[in-house]
C-alpha cells in the first residue's frame, strides 16, 4: 500500500530536549519546558509525479520533516515511508533513490574546483562516468555557473556556492528530490531560471516527485501542484493553491475604479448574479467592489454603472493570495519571526 504514494507519513512527531541553561553568580537556572515539539503527529501524502509544498515560516518544522524523510534524522513518534521503503528502518535501500538541496548549505569541498566537487558526489551515487560530464555541462549552464567550472569552491561566492549545491541535487537524476529552500540567497535572475528548470525537469519524467520547502508565497503558488500549510510543527490544510484561495474568497471579486463626476454610482446590489457590492470615496476616485456568484455576472454591472453616466477608469478582478490563506489559518504574517516557533 505504501507504493501508492512517494511520500506518506503517519503521526510524524519529533520532540528535542532543550538544554539547561547554568545560573551565573549563585543564580537558579530559568525554568521553563524541558522539550520542544517540532513536528507534531504530521500525516502526509504526496503522489509520485505531484510537486508538492511545504509552506511555513522559518521555525515552522520543514527542515526538521526534510531531515526525518531524508533518513537524516530519526523520529521520536511516528512513521514514515518514501518511495515505499521505512526511513528508519530501510534507510541503506532508500538512499540511493533520493537527494536533497538545502538553501544555505555551504557545503562542497573548497580545495576542489566545481567540476571536480559535483564528479565526487556524483561517483559517490554510483552515476557512470559516462553520464557525468553530460549531467554536469547542463546544469552548470542551466544556473549560470559554466565559467566557474574550473574554479575552487574556496573561491566562489555564497550565492555561486548555493548554485552549485542545486547542480548537485540534480546530477543524480533521484526519482525523489526534496528541495528545502532552495532559492534562499539567490538574485531574482537566478531564483525564476532554476524555477523554470525544475518546472522542465518534472515534466521530462512523470515518475520524479519533488517535495519543495519554501516561505516564498509566490514560488510557492507557480511551482506547487499541492501545497500544505505548516505552522509551530502542525499542517493547518492541504490543497491545490487554487483550492486554498477560495478558503477566503468564496465568490469572485472585481474593484471597478470610477470617476467622482456630478452621477451618482448605481446600486448594483440588487441586480442578478451579484453577492454584495460596497462603495468607497476617494479624494481621486470611487472605488466600487462587487462580488460575484458567477463572473459573468460582470457585464451587467458595467453596463448598468457605465448607463448612469459613471465614467469607469479601471476594472480589475481581485485575486486572493497564499498570504490571504496563512493569515486567516496563523494568524500572523509568514515573515513575522515574532508569530512562529523556533525549531
Amino acid at each position: 500500500m505504501m507504493t501508492d504514494f512517494a511520500i506518506r507519513t503517519e503521526d510524524l512527531t519529533r520532540t528535542y530536549r532543550r538544554k539547561r541553561r547554568r545560573g551565573w553568580f549563585g543564580k537558579k537556572p530559568a525554568d521553563g519546558p524541558s522539550e520542544f515539539t517540532a513536528l507534531d503527529r504530521v500525516g502526509l501524502e504526496v503522489r509520485p509525479g505531484e510537486l508538492f509544498g511545504l509552506l511555513g515560516p522559518n521555525g515552522a518544522g520543514k527542515t526538521t520533516l526534510i531531515k526525518i524523510l531524508t533518513t537524516l534524522l530519526a523520529p521520536t513518534a511516528g512513521q514514515a515511508w518514501v518511495d515505499g521503503l521505512d526511513v528508519a528502518t530501510q534507510a541503506h535501500d532508500l538512499r540511493p533513490r533520493i537527494n536533497t538541496v538545502s538553501g544555505g548549505e555551504s557545503s562542497g569541498y573548497g580545495i576542489l574546483t566545481v567540476r571536480e566537487n559535483l564528479w565526487l558526489f556524483s561517483r559517490i551515487y554510483g552515476v557512470p562516468n559516462a553520464l557525468i560530464r553530460q549531467h554536469t555541462d547542463r546544469m552548470l549552464e542551466v544556473v549560470g555557473l559554466t565559467d566557474k567550472s574550473n574554479s575552487r569552491v574556496s573561491h566562489l561566492s555564497t550565492g555561486q556556492r548555493q548554485k552549485m549545491n542545486f547542480c548537485r541535487g540534480f546530477i543524480t537524476d533521484p526519482k525523489i528530490l526534496f528541495l528545502d529552500e532552495p532559492t534562499l540567497g539567490l538574485d531574482v535572475t537566478a531564483a525564476r531560471n532554476i524555477r523554470q528548470f525544475i518546472r522542465q525537469w518534472m515534466k521530462e519524467d512523470a515518475r520524479r516527485t519533488i517535495l519543495l520547502t519554501t516561505h516564498y508565497m509566490a514560488e510557492a503558488d507557480e511551482l506547487c501542484d499541492r501545497l500544505a500549510i505548516v505552522d509551530r510543527g502542525k499542517i493547518l490544510a492541504c490543497d491545490t493553491p487554487a483550492n486554498l484561495k477560495r478558503r477566503v474568497q468564496e465568490y469572485p471579486m472585481f474593484e471597478l475604479s470610477l470617476d467622482p463626476g456630478p452621477h451618482d454610482v448605481p446600486d448594483v446590489a440588487g441586480l442578478p448574479g451579484v453577492h454584495q457590492a460596497t462603495t468607497t470615496q476617494t479624494p481621486t476616485t470611487v472605488e466600487l467592489k462587487v462580488s460575484l456568484a458567477e463572473e459573468p455576472a460582470i457585464g451587467a454591472v458595467v453596463q448598468k454603472v457605465a448607463g448612469s453616466g459613471s465614467r469607469i477608469l479601471t476594472l480589475k478582478k481581485v485575486e486572493p493570495t497564499l498570504e490571504d490563506v496563512f493569515i486567516e489559518l496563523v494568524g500572523h504574517r509568514i515573515d513575522d519571526e515574532n508569530g512562529a516557533a523556533n525549531a
